[in-house]
């Protein structure tokens, strides 16, 4: 079968699954799956201009993603006053102290000679350390000491004050500022991890995911920590103020549906219509940047470092150029994700699980090719959805004919629960074996 043919033929199947979620479940869960299946799409596009484009190993996606979601924070919510005017200017001194004895740790570093570069650097370290404790953990008590149960951080920059749930705009703000927080993380990753090899490069950004989770779910004057930030606004209206609405609910019951059902669809149908904006703007790019001269660069890099550093290419400055690119994109599909969840939860980023299920989407769909990326992240998360209530029903069928209390029964209805990673595990090995390429290869 031709590419040509191979690939409509792909979505469409994908298609079907989505619209047949709908008419045999519910279509407030076909919907869902798909706003997600968008956001998976992108989160796939960025990795696989990593791997696909350069071959980076890159398995600390979750720690991009997650800093796309402490955007939203920072953008969407209202600064907490109290916080700002007990320990706001203490807390941000503090930080600027601290980037400020890197600065001067490095310049010593490199300006000092001999034993004095060595004690030196040391002493300009130590110092530094103890200026920013000083400062910053004043500061962050006093901030985290305001009504701790209610907010105990700092907040954001949207200045609606008690409406701020009306300056929905400021969600869609927060979006390209999740990617330009996650490529400005991922430079100064990239410039202490793209000279290592690519086995050490994962373990590198893996150990820096899980840190950049740990502060997150640690530091609560930025984002409360695990005590998670809710009701962050929307680019959408909610659902009780269509229900208010005497027009909607004619319209609604005009079309046969009951208001409060058809207002879940028409604000996920709008999530639907934003993400899918922004997926093709992203493919649009990529596709572009995939036939141009820099794109062909890239893969001479990625297919032979030796000779395309021979033909005079900074291979270090284009590795980090992509690093920043990808990683960008998924710190947008991450802002994108928290502001459908409406809360900024740190402690459901697991970056060693949620890493795997995105290679996966990348692996499957077809490393290199934008279009097999994006159909992997629809196929796999819809399965990873899926396949668990499948298999317990899958179970229920196989074990209706044993006797109650019998311990082969219990042992079956149990498994179900494991069917998510068994079935992704057979999915990658089957594709692996009869189509290594994905399922839409690289041209």
């Amino acid at each position: 079968m031709t590419e040509s043919l191979r690939t409509p033929l792909l979505f469409a199947l994908v298609a079907v699954l989505i619209i047949g979620t709908g008419i045999f479940q519910d279509w407030n869960v076909a919907l869902l799956l798909l706003n997600y299946g968008l956001i998976s799409a992108i989160m796939a596009l960025g990795v696989n201009l990593q791997w696909g484009f350069a071959g980076l190993f890159n398995v600390g996606v979750m720690g991009f993603v997650a800093l796309g979601g402490l955007a939203a924070v920072l953008i969407s919510m209202p600064p907490v006053t109290e916080a700002w005017a007990e320990g706001g200017a203490r807390t941000i001194g503090g930080l600027l102290i601290g980037a400020g004895a890197i600065v001067a740790t490095i310049f010593a570093q490199r300006k000092f000679q001999g034993r004095l570069k060595l004690w030196g650097t040391i002493a300009v370290a130590l110092i530094g350390f103890f200026l920013f404790r000083a400062v910053f953990d004043g500061g962050v008590a006093a901030v985290e000491a305001v009504n701790p149960a209610g907010t105990g951080y700092l907040g954001g920059l949207n200045f609606g004050g008690e409406n701020y749930k009306e300056w929905g705009f400021m969600a869609l703000v927060a979006w390209p500022v999740g990617g330009l927080i996650a490529a400005g993380a991922a430079w100064v990753i990239g410039k202490v991890a793209l000279g290592l090899r690519s086995d050490y490069l994962a373990i590198a950004t893996l150990g820096i995911a899980e840190i950049i989770i740990a502060i997150m779910k640690h530091e609560d004057w930025l984002a409360r920590g695990v005590k998670n930030v809710n009701g962050l606004p929307r680019p959408v209206p909610y659902e009780l103020e269509l229900q208010e609405s005497a027009t909607f609910v004619e319209r609604a019951n005009a079309l046969g549906f009951d208001a409060v059902y058809a207002s879940n669809l028409f604000t996920k149908l709008l999530y639907t219509g934003y993400f899918a904006v922004v997926l093709l703007i992203l493919l649009w790019l990529a596709q572009k940047a995939l036939n141009s001269p820099w794109g062909r660069m890239m893969r001479a890099i990625r297919d032979n470092e030796v000779a395309a550093e021979a033909m005079g290419k900074d291979v270090t400055a284009r590795h980090l150029q992509i690093f920043v690119l990808g990683s960008a994109i998924c710190g947008v599909a991450g802002a994108m994700m928290t502001t459908l969840d409406g809360q900024l939860t740190p402690g459901t980023y697991q970056p060693l699980r949620f890493t795997f299920l995105i290679w996966v989407m990348v692996i499957v769909g077809g490393s290199g090719n934008n279009f097999g990326a994006i159909l992997g992240g629809f196929l796999i998360w819809w399965l990873w959805v899926q396949v668990e209530p499948m298999g317990l029903a899958l179970m229920n069928f196989i074990t209706a004919g044993m006797p109650e209390g019998s311990a082969l029964k219990e042992h079956l209805l149990d498994s179900a629960a494991h069917m998510r990673l068994f079935t992704m595990g057979v999915i990658l090995l089957l594709v692996l074996r009869f189509s290594p390429r994905g399922l839409i290869p690289e041209r």
